[in-house]
């Protein structure tokens, strides 16, 4: 998907690789964007990536179905319709790259690796959580796989993330931080103030917009001045695109350009992907902001899980039997992590009292 024009200037050329930062008047150059040079989708990749996909949507839908039953309390934001987003950077990214999120984040979680019985434990408030049941759907982390959360403060994860990038920067140990938000967090003060410090000091940061064009239940028109959100970083000299986010292939092909523009010390870059979530900002939310017709209209033409289907059968990549196996091997992860989560024991109230920092004094 090309970058739109838009009423304010200078902003990125449609189908070009060059931006002109309106800042330090500079002009920065980002090659691959028009033409990605991106290796040839694999056998091996295609069935991981469709597994994946197929893996956060069937969680998804399986936590929804506890939350309405009563065993899973608090908040509970569901990524289903956003899949093809965090797993075509899944496909680019490597192994000591960190992530951090906002409070959509169980995709995420799964995307990173982490176990879907951990993930629906702490869900369901257990002790064999990943927060032993004290964090809940938004409070999840797992320094081992590189996920340093989900954050339900609105932006928090861009300030967060851009000191996961100075690590980086600091150990010089190679990596780049993926920073995940939304388009209602991209109109955040403490955004901009991480976007300036990042392009100072040329940190290793992907700043990815989740735009799904509802910022809880206001719609992009009406929270957005610049609804070319792609642009805001040019003020800093943080080149910006937009890419298809309903398109796991786009996705994985930008990915790979962005990552390897910021491995290569050029600091920082913002993607504005273009993507729908099909349930409401949370459970609670019964989305009476938005028709039927237009959620349909995403589930019938743009759905990321049919689409690839249907191409990596076309392409002959991978054959039915292969794909309905992976549908059986994710339906039954996610009963067993339901089935693990309902038998985990909940904490005991002196969890309460761990994992808090305590400061006495002398």
């Amino acid at each position: 998907m090309s970058p739109d024009k838009v009423k304010t200037k200078p902003v990125p050329c449609e189908q070009s690789t060059t931006v002109h930062c309106v800042g330090c008047h500079k002009t920065v150059k980002v090659d691959g964007f028009d033409n990605p040079k991106v290796s040839k989708l694999t056998k091996k990749e295609a069935l991981q990536m469709y597994h994946d996909m197929l893996l956060i949507r069937r969680f998804e839908e399986k936590a929804g179905q506890l939350y309405g039953m009563g065993l899973i309390g608090g908040f509970c934001h569901l990524y289903i319709g956003q899949e093809a987003v965090v797993v075509g950077f899944k496909s680019a990214q490597k192994k000591n790259d960190t992530v951090i999120t906002t409070y959509r984040d169980h995709g995420h979680m799964l995307a990173c690796e982490m176990d879907p019985k951990g993930v629906m434990a702490e869900l369901t408030g257990r002790i064999d959580g990943y927060s032993k049941g004290k964090g809940g759907s938004m409070h999840m982390f797992s320094k081992e796989k590189n996920f340093y959360g989900g954050h339900g403060i609105v932006g928090a994860s861009v300030a967060l993330g851009t000191g996961l990038a100075f690590t980086h920067n600091y150990n010089k140990d190679g990596a780049v931080n993926l920073c995940y938000f939304g388009d209602g967090a991209a109109n955040q003060g403490q955004v901009y103030e991480s976007f300036n410090i990042a392009s100072l000091w040329k940190l290793p940061i992907v700043y990815i917009i989740e735009n799904n064009h509802y910022a809880m239940g206001t719609s992009q028109t009406r929270h957005a001045a610049n609804e070319a959100l792609y642009t805001r970083g040019l003020g800093f000299g943080i080149p910006g695109f937009k890419i298809d986010g309903m398109d796991v292939m786009k996705v994985r092909e930008a990915a790979h350009t962005a990552l390897d523009y910021v491995r290569k010390g050029n600091g920082p870059i913002l993607l504005e992907v273009e993507t729908y979530r099909y349930r409401g900002h949370s459970m609670s939310d019964p989305a009476n902001y938005r028709t039927k017709e237009e959620v349909e209209n995403y589930k019938k033409k743009l759905d990321p899980i049919n689409n690839f289907k249907e191409l990596i059968l076309k392409d002959k990549l991978v054959s039915e039997k292969e794909l309905d196996e992976i549908t059986d091997k994710v339906k039954k992860a996610v009963k067993e992590a339901a089935d693990f989560a309902q038998k985990s024991p909940e904490p005991d109230p002196s969890e309460l009292w761990t994992d808090v920092l305590i400061e006495t004094q002398a």
